[in-house]
């Protein structure tokens, strides 16, 4: 059994899973033994040097109401990433994903993704000292952005459902009142659709809140801009 997509296809003539899956390079996230099976990422170069993200998996599944057996958990990030696109939230690009089923019903599945030029993560963003070197008025632009972008991301229902700091990430080009901020969210692979807007927001807003190191003050602008956008409160955060 396979399970195929391809926004750009590798500039070979040989299958693209078995191209991308015979790629080495160096490990981001060493192979790890989770959910029953084993998951890492490598980073690789394209034919044209644009640095990719390969998530490689040897039997890591989930399973849910729909899927009883068990679903490649690659599969699961990748209808995110569309969705998520759809819905105009910043997410790395989709190069390609696919996933095999052997003859001993194993699966071996890949998610590769563009990186994200310029950006870093939020709380490496912070240690930079990039919050002094552009001031509190760009600051707060950038909690306002992180705010628009969870709020466009729970109005389509999407639960990110691991959002710790490390997958915000943040880009600032030019300084002042010009400075462009651009957010966007890495490693969807627990996003899911719930059933109202609101049980999305409270889930990821409380976790988020737990792992931040935003002082009260922080949190009281996020979450200001966050209900700005959102509509409504959402309960346990003041």
């Amino acid at each position: 059994m396979a399970v195929d997509f391809a926004q750009h296809s590798p500039s070979v003539t040989e299958d693209p899973f078995e191209f991308y899956w015979n790629q080495q390079g160096e490990w981001v996230e060493e192979p790890n033994q989770r959910r029953g099976g084993e998951s890492g990422v490598q980073r690789i170069h394209d034919a044209n040097g644009r640095l990719l993200y390969v998530k490689r998996q040897v039997g890591h599944i989930y399973r849910s109401w729909r899927y009883p057996l068990g679903r490649p958990t690659v599969l699961r990030e990748r209808d995110a990433l569309q969705a998520l696109q759809r819905l105009a939230v910043g997410v790395p690009e989709l190069v390609y994903c696919g996933a095999r089923q052997g003859a001993d019903k194993q699966w071996r599945a890949l998610l590769v993704t563009a990186a994200l030029d310029g950006f870093v993560e939020i709380d490496n963003w912070y240690a930079a000292g990039e919050r002094e070197r552009h001031g509190e008025t760009v600051h707060d632009r950038v909690l306002e952005t992180i705010a628009q972008t969870l709020a466009q991301m729970h109005q389509g229902r999407w639960q990110h459902g691991c959002l710790y700091p490390k997958h915000v990430f943040v880009r600032v080009i030019g300084s002042g009142d010009t400075a462009q901020v651009n957010i966007a969210l890495l490693d969807l692979e627990k996003s899911r659709q719930r059933l109202t807007p609101y049980k999305a927001a409270s889930h990821d807003l409380k976790q988020l809140r737990r792992h931040s190191s935003w002082n009260a003050n922080d949190w009281n602008k996020l979450n200001y801009f966050y209900e700005t956008v959102f509509g409504s409160a959402i309960k346990g955060l003041r």
